[in-house]
């Protein structure tokens, strides 16, 4: 589809399924190669890294294990800049190399939340990867290690991605028609 309506919004196509896929299978052979000798726990963010990180996984090559964590920082469209920590972690991650799987990382608010907690587990050291990145929007200070591709400061859905809960489940990304 060339163009969606969700709720009041409408968009129009910006990344095609196939091309999303492409990236993550270099992501995926770059991250096997880098963690080959570590033991990796895959920490999925959610809710929308759900689709990213199925389709990740898949694809790495290495003994390893994933849990989810969700956060909360959005509302409509836009990042209230308030997150809050909603399913915490429950496993033993002491000692791991931790790779935090992100769908998107604009501001970095949120990653420097998830960093925050995670640094008191006490993981030998944490990586972030994520699908989307908007360099632009940008005000962290952690380093984003595995990213899929950059992407304008434009709000997007699609590919896990959502208009106030709406729009995850499409392959495509899309982009706010103006």
């Amino acid at each position: 589809m060339e163009k969606i309506k969700l709720l009041d919004k409408r968009f129009k196509l910006f990344i095609r399924e196939d091309e999303i896929t492409k990236q993550i299978e270099e992501l995926a052979q770059t991250i096997s190669s880098d963690l080959k000798n570590e033991s990796v726990f895959f920490m999925g963010i959610l809710n929308g890294a759900f689709m990213f990180a199925s389709d990740l996984l898949k694809r790495i090559d290495l003994e390893c294990r994933i849990t989810f964590l969700k956060l909360a920082s959005y509302e409509g469209t836009s990042s209230t800049g308030n997150v809050k920590r909603l399913i915490g972690i429950n496993e033993d991650i002491k000692g791991h190399t931790v790779v935090i799987i992100e769908d998107i990382v604009d501001t970095g608010i949120t990653l420097e939340h998830i960093v925050k907690q995670l640094k008191g587990y006490e993981p030998k050291e944490i990586k972030v990867a994520t699908m989307f990145f908007k360099p632009d929007a940008y005000k962290g200070d952690i380093k984003v290690d595995y990213v899929g591709m950059e992407i304008p400061n434009d709000f997007i859905v699609g590919y896990g991605l959502d208009y106030d809960g709406y729009g995850r489940n499409l392959k495509d990304l899309y982009v706010l028609d103006k």
